[in-house]
């Protein structure tokens, strides 16, 4: 395609002479010596750069080739104006324009659903050949991608799963690095990674001609049909893409929440529960939400929830205490009272805590035993298919409450005793000596709490030794404060005494 010249003649008057004559011959049978007439016109436009009338008659050939229902000569004709040499970029660009919207009427009559996509999709791939590669056209490839990708996963939908030989095999081949290697899909797999492969493809983030709003849906589209697929690391990618700033206006409401959904399942991926509880958080920080009493109990539970099993650390404790300070949350009393020994500094005993919260909170999809929130996908779903690695989500994560409970109460026996014996710390976290050791040096390694175990004499220790100049230090410090302590006391004698000595003097003076 050439730099684009000077307009050197103006032929609006013949392409407007030629239209009608063009329209008569196409609906008397002789289509083809329209076409010929058009291209000779069109020919003399492109080489006048003449955009305007080039632009007319591309538009006039495309349209009366739908109108005579002749799809191999609309295919044919599209394909050779958009080569030809010098052909004008606005001309093809409005060429493809007008025949876009055909798609739409041929799904209508349904050649979509026929076998291999019947005329849509042979014209489909026409206009995708015509755009790739032209960045003037990269907006209409985008839209006519987002078609062939929402085909594909239309096909999944009825095409058969694919098997555990099927399973190895690609991988293998994957391994070997044959993916490269076009195949027609098969399997509903075949076709998830063929419609995710196509919007993956498309760098919607660099477009500056599509608006927020499409650019956004689009990338969630992506995000999506790769969560599909278990590529959770593109799908991380992907929302580092979306402009959380616009999420906040009022008319991209409906993303936000598509965005945060897909941040939900991405974090439940990875078991990042601090990221969900501020997905949640992020949800509930929507009007639309707020409206709906029992979408926003739901929202509020989840928040509580994924907060308390997060592990211990400076931001989770933080988000804990803010949460717990805002009486919003009150709305859901049995999950703020859970909130509530989390941020108190008292024993939780885990009996006690499965007694009165476990019946409520094993019926919600977060601790249900059957749920299907969470299950690990693409890689992960290896791990989760050996034989040791067979506990449900639900009870994963009910297992992980667990796990904090007794967190939480090694920090409360920490905070409160110096040393204790072993056999007393475990009657207080209600767990076997072992499972209390191996608790207990997991908080020393990630540094929550200092801690020795004397094994011989059954002894732990949670007072941190100190160095020579540390207690020099204390040392200095204990006698500075005696000495103040004791300055003062005298000071406060002295003062006594005078105060004394006046009062009598002024006693005399009366009496004289």
């Amino acid at each position: 395609m050439s730099f684009q010249r000077k307009q050197e003649k103006d032929y609006t008057k013949e392409v407007n002479d030629l239209a009608p004559e063009a329209e008569a011959l196409a609906k008397g049978g002789k289509l083809s010596e329209a076409v010929d007439r058009i291209s000779a016109l069109e020919k003399q436009t492109r080489n006048a750069s003449d955009m305007s009338s080039t632009a007319s008659l591309l538009t006039l050939l495309v349209r009366l080739c739908w109108e005579q229902n002749d799809l191999d000569t609309l295919n044919a004709q599209i394909a050779i104006m958009s080569k030809k040499h010098g052909q004008l970029k606005e001309a093809v660009v409005r060429m493809v324009d007008e025949a876009i919207p055909y798609l739409d009427i041929l799904e209508e009559r349904g050649e979509k659903s026929k076998p291999k996509g019947g005329r849509w999709l042979e014209l489909l791939h026409t206009l995708r050949d015509t755009t790739e590669g032209k960045i003037y056209l990269e907006l209409q490839r985008a839209r006519l991608t987002a078609q062939l990708a929402a085909y594909h996963e239309s096909l999944a939908e009825s095409a058969p799963k694919e098997d555990a030989a099927q399973r190895e095999a690609r991988k293998k081949n994957e391994a070997k690095g044959d993916e490269k290697v076009k195949k027609e899909p098969v399997t509903a797999e075949d076709h998830y990674n063929a419609a995710a492969d196509l919007m993956s493809d498309i760098q919607i983030e660099t477009y500056s001609s599509m608006d927020k709003r499409e650019k956004t849906n689009f990338i969630l589209e992506q995000m999506r049909l790769e969560s599909l697929r278990g590529n959770w690391n593109k799908v991380r990618v992907g929302s580092r893409k979306i402009n959380r700033v616009y999420l906040k206006d009022k008319d991209a409401t409906d993303l936000k929440l598509r965005y945060y959904e897909l941040i939900v399942h991405l974090a439940l991926q990875e078991d990042n529960y601090l990221e969900v509880c501020n997905a949640y958080q992020a949800v509930w920080d929507t009007p639309e939400v707020k409206e709906d009493e029992a979408r926003e109990l739901g929202v509020i539970e989840n928040i509580i929830m994924y907060v308390v099993l997060a592990p211990y650390s400076n931001e989770q404790s933080d988000m804990l205490h803010k949460l717990y300070a805002d009486h919003k949350l009150e709305k859901a009393p049995l999950h703020y009272a859970l909130l509530k020994c989390f941020v108190t500094k008292e024993l939780m005993r885990w009996p006690g805590i499965e007694d009165l919260y476990g019946p409520e909170l094993r019926k919600s999809p977060v601790f249900a035993p059957d749920t299907t929130l969470g299950v690990k996908t693409g890689p992960q779903a290896d791990e989760e298919r050996k034989p040791d690695r067979t506990v449900s989500p639900g009870d994963a994560r009910w297992d992980a409450l667990h796990s904090r409970v007794v967190e939480h109460n090694i920090r409360v026996i920490a905070a409160y005793y110096s040393r204790i014996t072993l056999q007393r710390l475990t009657e207080l976290l209600d767990l076997p000596a072992l499972t209390t050791e191996r608790t207990l040096c997991k908080l020393v390694t990630d540094k929550t709490v200092y801690a020795r175990i004397d094994r011989p004499a059954g002894i732990v220790s949670f007072q941190r030794p100190r160095k020579t100049n540390e207690t020099l230090n204390a040392w200095s410090t204990d006698i500075s404060k005696m000495l103040s302590l004791v300055e003062k006391t005298s000071h406060l004698v002295s003062k006594e005494y005078a105060m004394h000595e006046a009062a009598q003097a002024g006693r005399k003076k009366v009496k004289a």
